[in-house]
């Protein structure tokens, strides 16, 4: 979906297809027929962005054939779809039973990391519509911090890689005219937790296709204030190269019997979901996954708590839990409801459907593709409330 900001640029809204995750090339067709056409459908629009999700053995398989990228642009363009961002950040086995800590491998001190990612904007680079020019990727915040936080030889590895990243890059905008900018994800937990974390590296860079990809539901996951946030990236000359749209699961008292019950409905063994909560002194506590801040005495509980964990933008869960859905608007007024957009592309993701509680599962398909019509559809609306116009 495409949209006109007040300055006239176009700002772009996809959905991440990491939610109906497939690890080879077959599998990414078949997301395209049995899920995006539909919510494209259901939406009425004649094209639709999504913000594709290539596993290693897909990005491969691509690669390796040229007339199978050609064809995958062919059949994009059939089935109204459009590419103009990547989801780089899992490299393999996102739809495995257990993902958790697997997600942050390889990280940016492994070369298969910046092989991997060299071959993404190489890819996305043939697939941008004829008409647009720039792209992104999002990709993991160098590591997880454990045992990288202490290494400074990790640290210099990762230094390279970027920087390297960054000299191929150009290299690829000079050779297609197509200009790939690289978006690193800020986690709870990760070497970069924060977007305040995220300034000394990327000055160390200094690479002006380097910057960084607001993930909402981190940057609520952290308390951090978009506002301040926002504003701290702009003064230190840090572009945002995309932005995720996506909501995290907040408790108000996690000290109550009822509200830890509602809680541990969330906690599940597929994904990580890191919970915070920040004192009354400001000082920010946390615990690696839901299930510790549960059962351990780790996590002070008489200030909420924020878990990570993407709950859909439209259907917040019922009292006595809610969504930071309020931090997403409020990020969106600053990213793009200013006289210049701070970001050319929003993407919603919220890969984690499957992992919601039994009975807020979609059943089927095409409540699947209803629950993500209905977030996209959420996220337009509050677009046009702050002025942009969407285009056919």
């Amino acid at each position: 979906m495409r949209f006109r900001h007040p300055d006239g640029s176009t700002v772009h809204l996809s959905y991440c297809t990491n939610v109906h995750p497939a690890e080879t090339l077959d599998g990414v067709r078949a997301q395209l027929r049995d899920h995006c056409e539909p919510v494209r459908r259901r939406l009425g629009r004649d094209r639709l962005g999504i913000g594709l999700w290539l596993a290693r053995d897909a990005a491969r398989a691509l690669t390796d054939d040229p007339s199978e990228l050609r064809s995958l642009r062919a059949e994009l363009d059939r089935r109204g779809l459009e590419v103009v961002t990547l989801n780089g950040f899992p490299y393999e086995g996102f739809g495995a039973d257990e993902v958790k800590y697997r997600v942050y491998r390889p990280d940016w001190t492994d070369p298969e990391r910046l092989a991997h990612t060299t071959a993404l904007a190489r890819l996305l680079a043939g697939l941008l519509p004829d008409d647009v020019t720039e792209g992104t990727i999002s990709t993991l915040p160098i590591a997880w911090r454990t045992p990288f936080a202490s290494d400074a030889e990790a640290a210099g590895l990762a230094h390279t890689a970027l920087t390297t990243l960054g000299e191929r890059l150009d290299a690829l905008a000079e050779l297609t005219g197509k200009s790939i900018r690289i978006g690193l994800e800020p986690e709870p937990g990760c070497t970069i937790e924060t977007t305040a974390d995220a300034h000394t590296p990327l000055a160390a860079i200094g690479h002006p296709r380097i910057g960084i990809c607001v993930d909402t539901c981190h940057l609520a996951t952290s308390f951090e204030d978009p506002d301040t946030a926002l504003d701290a990236l702009h003064t230190a000359g840090i572009r945002v190269a995309k932005a995720q749209l996506s909501a995290a699961l907040h408790a108000e008292h996690p000290h109550l019997p009822e509200v830890r019950s509602a809680l541990a409905a969330f906690a599940e063994p597929r994904f990580l979901h890191q919970t915070r909560t920040r004192t009354a002194t400001g000082a920010l506590h946390g615990t690696d996954d839901l299930d510790e801040a549960l059962t351990g005495p780790a996590l002070p509980d008489r200030t909420p708590w924020r878990a990570h964990f993407h709950v859909p933008l439209h259907a917040p869960p019922t009292p006595p839990l809610t969504s930071t859905l309020p931090v997403l608007r409020s990020a969106l007024t600053r990213l793009v409801g200013g006289p210049r957009p701070l970001t050319a592309h929003l993407e919603v993701e919220t890969y984690t459907w499957q992992a919601l509680p039994a009975a807020l599962r979609p059943r089927s398909r095409a409540r699947l593709a209803d629950g993500i019509a209905a977030e996209l559809t959420l996220a337009r609306d509050i677009l046009s409330d702050l002025g942009l116009k969407e285009l056919p």
